[in-house]
Parts: C-alpha cells; structure tokens; sequence
C-alpha cells in the first residue's frame, strides 16, 4: 500500500494516516537539500546589484562565519532572503517560516523583521519609511536585528569581497533542519544569543 484509500481526508482510517505520517517524515528529512538547490535559483532572481542574490546570501553567511557566530546564526544569514524567489513582496515573513521550527525564537523574530529595519538604508530615496522599524523600539531583539542588518545585509553587496562557496554552509544547513522540529531547548524563547564571538571570529580567521 503506498496510497491512502480515501478521497476526502474525513474518510481516512488509522492505516492511511500511519502511512502518511511515515511518507512526510521522509519528505521533511530532505528539507536541507531542497532549501541548498534552491539557493541557486538566486542567482536568476532579482538584478540590479553589482552581485546575485546568491552572492548576496553566502556573503552575509560568510561574514556571519567569520564574526564568529553561530550555526543559527550562519545558516540564518544564508537563508534570510529565500523568499525573493516565491514571495518578494514579503521574503522576510517567509524565509522566517522555514526557519522557525528549527533555530532560536530570536533568530527568527530577526529574520522576520529585517525587510523593516533595512528600509533605513534606501526607503528614503523611494518615498517609502526609513523609520519602519521604530514600531519595533524596545523589543528584546531589536538591537539584534539591527546588528544583523547593519553587519552582514546592508554590507553584502560587494563583488570584490572573499565569499565562501554554498558547499562550505551545506553541512551546517543540513544539521539545522535535521533537528526536532520546535524541540523548546532549540527555540529557547526571550534567549539572546550575541551574534559575534570574538575568540571564535580569531579562530576562523587562521581556518
């Protein structure tokens, strides 16, 4: 048996759904390889920079890296702007999707939150709201959004810049989601973890 007997879901007996169950969790275990292949679809999505939006993203993951900061973080950088290809009117809320059941509640609320907090470089010049991120003052991941804008988003449109290739984040990606989705000592909510570590960042830079 390797279809389900019904053809409303209302219908479905236990066996259907055990098979079901056993069919999605093997699809869910290749999430890391669907997101890596289409990372690569980035490189014909939106142009006018001087770089890809591929070269964007294994830049900010590569400065990531070498601030020292960890895999949620790296893999976080890497991922943030997925959703250019599917939704860009709102990649940040779906790039976050992907990533939420998987890394820190603080890294996904930075995520979510970076297409406002980047409107401070440019929206200025489009007659859009620099300031949209002051709706945000006070939370307890604002300055981290900001760092992460400020370090490795608005910074990564360098072409000279020495970007690591999307093999070297491949096993980090990977261990990501091979994690227990929404496992409470991965989400660790209202958890702030800073996004650099200095000696880690010292070490990387002799890799």
């Amino acid at each position: 048996m390797n279809k389900v007997k019904f053809t409303a879901m209302k219908d479905g007996d236990a066996a259907d759904y055990h098979l079901l169950d056993g069919l999605e969790r093997d699809y869910a275990s290749g999430t890391a390889k669907r997101l890596l292949g289409a990372l690569t679809q980035l490189d014909e999505s939106l142009s006018g920079y001087q770089i890809t939006r591929l070269g964007h993203s294994v830049q900010a993951a590569t400065r990531a890296w070498r601030d020292g900061a960890d895999t949620d973080w790296v893999v976080a950088a890497l991922l943030h702007d997925i959703g250019d290809i599917f939704a860009p009117f709102n990649h940040d809320e779906y790039a976050a999707a992907i990533l939420k059941p998987f890394v820190r509640e603080q890294v996904t609320w930075v995520v979510e939150k970076h297409g406002d907090f980047q409107r401070l470089y440019y929206a200025h010049h489009t007659g859009g709201n620099p300031h949209a991120r002051d709706k945000f003052k006070g939370h307890a991941y604002y300055d981290d959004c900001d760092g992460f804008c400020e370090r490795w988003d608005q910074s990564s449109f360098d072409p000279d810049y020495p970007s690591l290739p999307v093999s070297f984040f491949a096993e980090m990606v990977e261990g990501v989601f091979a994690r227990t989705a929404y496992d409470p000592s991965v989400i660790r909510p209202g958890v702030r973890v800073p996004l650099g570590d200095a000696a880690v960042a010292a070490q990387r830079g002799q890799a």
